[in-house]
């Protein structure tokens, strides 16, 4: 280790200190923040109870994303709490001259997809949100993180946060995934090894040739992933992947101000002697299709494998497991591959990107829906709808019997019309499959979006690679 050498977190984390308190927490700018309509009012509602404006207006954008209807979105929300939430943060943006990207604009979505996809986010940068899935912009290699309401206000007043530096992990994952393996499996895969408590009070970073072959979108499901396990967040370094992914994009630089940036970014990766408080490492050529049987993301095997014997566990989370499995109708021992499925989730931020559409549409090309199941196919954005109809994914999808809806969290939390009916299964490629998260009694199991598409068309829970070797 050299004395020096410093990790991508490390060169961040110092160039954004405001001002250290001797043995306390350090005074944070924030570049960008990222608000919706949930955490939002409160935070407004201090504001305003204090007498204080918005410090840096330009610098918060503004999305409603968790309570949106994703059909019928002409008419006024069902919901009135929902409607509430969405109207009050129209006027606070108004108010105070935030950007917001309304229910009506053409670069609407989910906060976590719209942001990177319209160079909002970008490398070096100090992202947060009050939601906890604002990690998913750490794979631009970025700080990202949520942050409480309270936070959320201490924000919009200062452009500033008091944080504690958390400790470091780094996961190196060798290889390459093998075709019909999916960055969510990875995740599922690493999580199911590792716990979703492995991670507490760490910052991720992942590095390895198993992570500089990924996509932009599949890091983004990466680092997305990485609260499941217990982390404060999670980044990938910037690559020639990363900047050639931003480059173009509405809100990142051009012309000599590209110059310029792209010569900091290409500083930021880890140095070779920097220290991290722990490692790990995976081969992603070891990684198999993945589904959840329980509840929690760590409750996974392969789509081939069984549900794991539990009178050997130890005692609490032999409990845990008793618990989830009572819950989900599973026994110890039983095989997953065959079990039935009612519905199937395809969207969410992690999975709602255009990658994720693409790549369930490859599986259902030329096949039917299976019959007697519901599919809620929700684009992460706008943006990314765009790009389905334009490329003719969402015409297969159309010819498979599904049918596109507009962006929105959705089943994800089911914050809005789209609820998993009690006791009914539902395949999701969202992150949590906590008791109730998709609705009142509803079972989830955490899946990739080509083993969705493989429950979709057959109705049950199969191996995505067995439907591929059939399309050859």
């Amino acid at each position: 280790m050299a004395l020096n050498d410093k990790t991508i977190f490390d060169k961040i984390w110092d160039a954004h200190i405001v001002h250290t308190i001797p043995s306390g927490p350090s005074i944070l700018y924030i570049d960008r923040h990222y608000i919706h309509e949930v955490t939002s009012p409160q935070a407004f509602e201090g504001l305003k109870k204090r007498g204080v404006s918005v410090f840096r207006p330009g610098r918060t954008f503004a999305v409603a994303d968790h309570n949106v209807p994703t059909r019928h979105r002409h008419l006024s929300l069902s919901d009135e709490s929902g409607r509430e939430q969405i109207e009050m943060l129209g006027e606070n943006c108004q108010r105070h001259g935030i950007k917001l990207f309304s229910l009506d604009h053409p670069q609407n979505g989910i906060v976590h997809v719209t942001g990177p996809e319209l160079g909002i986010t970008l490398p070096g940068m100090t992202v947060v949100c009050g939601d906890s899935h604002t990690s998913t912009h750490g794979a631009l290699g970025s700080i990202a993180f949520g942050i409480g309401t309270s936070e959320v206000e201490m924000v919009l007043a200062s452009q500033a946060l008091l944080q504690h530096k958390p400790r470091q992990m780094r996961i190196n994952v060798e290889g390459e995934l093998q075709e019909g393996v999916t960055a969510k499996d990875l995740m599922l895969h690493i999580i199911s090894t590792v716990s979703t408590e492995c991670a507490a009070g760490y910052f991720v970073e992942y590095t390895g040739p198993g992570i500089s072959k990924l996509t932009m979108d599949s890091r983004m499901t990466v680092c997305n992933m990485s609260i499941e396990m217990g982390a404060r967040g999670g980044l990938v370094a910037p690559d020639n992947v990363t900047f050639d992914y931003v480059k173009g994009k509405e809100y990142a630089p051009s012309g000599e101000d590209w110059d310029r940036a792209l010569d900091r970014w290409e500083k930021l990766p880890t140095d070779a002697g920097a220290f991290f408080d722990r490692e790990l490492s995976f081969d992603a050529r070891k990684v198999e299709p993945m589904i959840t049987y329980g509840t929690n993301p760590a409750m996974a095997v392969e789509t081939g494998g069984m549900i794991p014997e539990i009178d050997r566990m130890e005692p609490a989370l032999r409990a845990a497991h008793d618990k989830a499995l009572r819950y989900m109708g599973f026994s110890p021992g039983e095989k997953v591959k065959g079990k039935k499925v009612d519905y199937v989730f395809l969207g969410s931020c992690t999975n709602g990107r255009i990658e994720d559409l693409r790549a369930f549409a490859s599986l259902v090309k030329g096949r039917k829906k299976a019959e007697g199941v519901t599919v809620w196919i929700v684009p992460g954005s706008m943006q990314v709808r765009r790009q389905a109809c334009d490329e003719g994914v969402a015409k297969i999808l159309e010819d498979a019997g599904f049918e596109m809806r507009y962006p929105g969290c959705s089943a994800c939390l089911a914050m809005n019309e789209d609820k998993i009916p009690r006791g009914k299964y539902a395949v999701a490629t969202s992150n949590r499959n906590f008791e109730g998260r998709q609705g009142p009694g509803a079972r989830t199991m955490l899946a990739g979006p080509l083993t969705a598409a493989a429950a979709a068309i057959t109705g049950k829970i199969t191996d995505p690679r067995e439907l591929q070797q059939n399309q050859l």
